[in-house]
């Protein structure tokens, strides 16, 4: 059971950047696919992006694309999702996932959820 905890959500304005942290209980952190989904109010939860393994290889949802950035450290057991040029529609839940197959995960395909972090944006 991996266990992920995610930290670093806020109230920040539109135009700010914000990272988000989720950290891993597991050890063998470096073998799951990592990334991010969001749930905006009154909205199914949707892919953020995600990162393979060895973290040379990022996948990103339009609306996101060249805004958001994901890394991971396998060293520290955490994956990051800094957020630049925050818009009001990026305000939602941010969840941290961890998955077995990479074009799986890009799909939903997830083995394990965080609780989720709460990023509001306001104008």
């Amino acid at each position: 059971q991996v266990q992920l905890v995610e930290s670093g959500g806020g109230l920040v304005q539109a135009g700010d950047s914000l990272r988000l942290s989720c950290a891993a209980s597991e050890r063998t952190f470096s073998n799951y696919v990592m990334g991010w989904f969001r749930q905006a109010p009154g909205k199914e939860r949707e892919i953020v992006g995600a990162i393979n393994r060895s973290g040379q290889m990022t996948r990103y949802a339009d609306p996101v694309k060249g805004r958001f950035t994901i890394t991971r450290d396998n060293v520290k057991n955490t994956v990051y999702l800094q957020m630049n040029s925050l818009k009001l529609e990026d305000t939602a839940v941010y969840y941290c996932a961890a998955g077995s197959y990479y074009y799986d995960f890009l799909s939903g395909g997830v083995d394990y959820w965080g609780k989720g972090t709460l990023v509001t944006v306001s104008s």
